[in-house]
């Protein structure tokens, strides 16, 4: 069931809703899709550090990582 909130916007808040707003959202969807997006990409970045951590804890991942920067950098030195 649907549940009405109510909430103060600063300047930012505002004009970023009126931006949704001329878009052709109402004031409704521009706040339920900003909610929606804004918890996605709060997910996403979540998700991105626990793999970013996982393959930092890969010592195998971590070596073969090392190698390929040397790799790069000899190819660098030497061109």
């Amino acid at each position: 069931m649907p549940r009405a909130i109510s909430v103060r916007l600063d300047e930012d808040s505002e004009r970023a809703l009126r931006t949704l707003e001329a878009s052709g959202m109402s004031r409704s969807e521009a706040i339920r899709s900003s909610l929606l997006v804004s918890a996605q990409r709060l997910r996403q970045r979540e998700e991105l550090a626990a793999e970013a951590a996982a393959l930092e804890a890969d010592d195998q991942d971590r070596d073969e990582m090392l190698e390929v920067a040397a790799l790069m950098e000899s190819l660098r030195a030497s061109g």
